[in-house]
């Protein structure tokens, strides 16, 4: 079964839960009493710090106590084997690896190989993962850097909402988020995205009421993340509260705005140093990116609409030819007008059913009276940018609006507390609605809990990665001689599906991974006289491994 046809029929399942609730919600008995939480969970919400902390111990607890089920992902997609790339390259003490002399039999997706070898991403996400690697395994980076995530999200919400209010969007959210989605059984590192974009808006639910010094860097430090993680989405999210912020200090007395503004200034002015720094020793130019030098040297598709085709670069491997060929082929399909509202559709569907899908669809159906909530119009303004960036880019998958996390949940949790006062014949539908969004939320985990178990056709493979590889991987690992392998596809090879990848220090490695380019392999067998070395085709089953020396 495909993942689409998977996914429909999980929110399937689940819109037949919501569509029951509401039953149940209609058939309440009439009652005027006002909407009000359990007193044991306003209790628990009281207690700030305490709910945030829970918030990331509980995303913890649950994800390792289902590894016996779940197990530790592997990676798969070329994002997250560049992300492992620059987390290997930090995990070492370095922020970029010299060109290999045999670089042009390591060329691969997402990775620069000249001026230096390194990942093409910004630095945010490899930061996260190499603390994970320092600590024992890349993934123990991307755990934490989840319930970091789902704790920053509680702060936030606790500044703009009552605290049972901001607990129980915590709830949705680490049920959402921090149990079986790819932020976390993957090498992806949107949460660090998200978090980003959650500083910034928690500091800014402060910021309002009162302009004051820690949540000033707190702001700082927001917009940091996001412009070392996703500058272009960050920005968009980061753009009216700027401006607001900057208005607001315009008003300030001397004194006041030194107090306020010294902080800021002195974080950015830190931290976009630092990764001038960066990027300065790894493509020779502090304002030149890695990703536009992989851009240049690779691609045809520009990021944006607007913008034109590339000449054709010299393509040595052929599966290379064949996905940036394919992303032309998606540049020119998206700049009819029927491919644009296509395209549209297509993302607007893999969105909703990343973060909403049919349950927390529901609170939604207050946007009519949360567009006319002042305290929500930057929030709304900013959603709107994010929105209409990304219907411009060519490119698209759910985290690229990982800046945006924090905005849904503020929306979210504004449309709860209005669908909370719906009666239906003076019956409070909308407070069992409300009350029972977590429990449909956990209900659905506990459905796909049971799915995995019974290794049902409608949950993909877990864990989710790419299992051969790294079951290869280890079987080589374990062999006496270092080894070398030639990796070949056949025509009908899916790009998306890449084997050849390497960390920092290839020569050090014990399996390298590397082109099959023929007659001219013949240098770098020259060049690697010890090790044994196979031929290996993925794309026939079983895998082909093949013992050439």
């Amino acid at each position: 079964m495909s993942r689409w046809a998977a996914t429909s029929a999980i929110q399937i399942i689940e819109t037949i839960l919501v569509l029951a609730v509401c039953l149940w919600g209609i058939r309440a008995s009439r009652s005027r009493a006002r909407f009000a939480f359990p007193s044991w969970f306003a209790a628990l919400a009281r207690h700030k710090s305490l709910g945030a902390l829970l918030a990331g111990v509980s995303v913890l607890l649950l994800r390792l106590a289902l590894v016996p089920l779940l197990g530790v992902p592997a990676p798969e997609w070329h994002d997250e084997f560049s992300y492992l790339l620059a987390a290997d390259t930090f995990a070492h003490g370095r922020l970029t690896n010299p060109a290999h002399p045999m670089w042009k039999h390591f060329e691969t997706f997402h990775v620069i190989q000249y001026p230096t070898y390194m990942s093409m991403y910004p630095p945010a996400q490899g930061l996260v993962l190499a603390a994970g690697e320092r600590l024992s395994s890349p993934w123990a980076g991307q755990l934490l850097m989840t319930a970091a995530l789902c704790s920053a999200l509680c702060w936030m919400l606790q500044g703009w909402f009552p605290p049972a209010w901001a607990l129980l969007g915590t709830i949705l959210a680490v049920l959402r988020i921090g149990i079986l989605s790819y932020w976390i059984n993957g090498y992806w590192s949107a949460s660090v995205v998200a978090f980003g974009g959650v500083l910034l808006l928690g500091a800014w639910g402060r910021l309002r009421h009162r302009l004051q010094a820690g949540n000033a860097a707190t702001f700082a430090v927001g917009l940091l993340v996001l412009a070392n993680s996703r500058p272009y989405e960050g920005l968009l999210v980061s753009l009216p509260f700027l401006v607001a912020l900057a208005r607001g200090m315009l008003r300030l007395s001397q004194q006041k705005l030194g107090r306020v503004a010294l902080p800021i200034v002195i974080l950015l002015l830190v931290g976009f140093g630092a990764t001038g720094c960066f990027y300065s020793r790894v493509t020779g130019n502090p304002l030149r990116m890695t990703y536009q030098v992989n851009r240049t040297q690779y691609a045809m598709a520009p990021y944006f609409l607007w913008q034109h085709l590339r000449a054709v670069p010299l393509y040595r491997h052929p599966v290379m030819r064949d996905f940036y060929e394919w992303e032309v082929e998606q540049f020119r399909a998206y700049r009819s007008i029927a491919g644009f509202w296509r395209r549209t559709a297509d993302k607007f569907w893999v969105a909703w059913s990343f973060y909403l899908g049919p349950l927390l669809t529901l609170p939604l159906l207050a946007l009519p009276w949360i567009v006319r909530d002042r305290k929500l119009r930057l929030v709304l303004i900013s959603g709107g940018l994010l929105l209409a960036g990304v219907l411009v880019s060519t490119f698209f998958l759910p985290h690229y609006l990982a800046p945006g996390t924090g905005l849904l949940y503020l929306v979210l949790v504004q449309g709860m507390r209005h669908l909370s006062h719906w009666r239906w014949n003076e019956r409070p539908v909308g407070r069992r609605l409300v009350l029972a969004l977590p429990l449909i939320a956990a209900g659905m985990i506990c459905v796909r809990l049971v799915l995995i178990a019974m290794h049902s056709p409608l949950e993909p493979r877990w864990p989710r990665g790419n299992l051969e590889r790294a079951a290869l991987q280890k079987q080589l690992e374990r062999l006496p001689r270092q080894q070398l392998v030639l990796v070949s596809y056949l025509p009908s090879h899916n790009p998306d599906h890449e084997w050849v990848y390497n960390l920092a220090d290839i020569d050090s490695q014990k399996v390298v991974w590397a082109r099959d380019m023929g007659p001219d392999n013949a240098e770098l067998l020259h060049y690697y006289p010890g090790r044994q070395v196979w031929r290996l085709n993925p794309d026939r089953k079983p895998v082909e491994l093949q013992r050439l020396q």
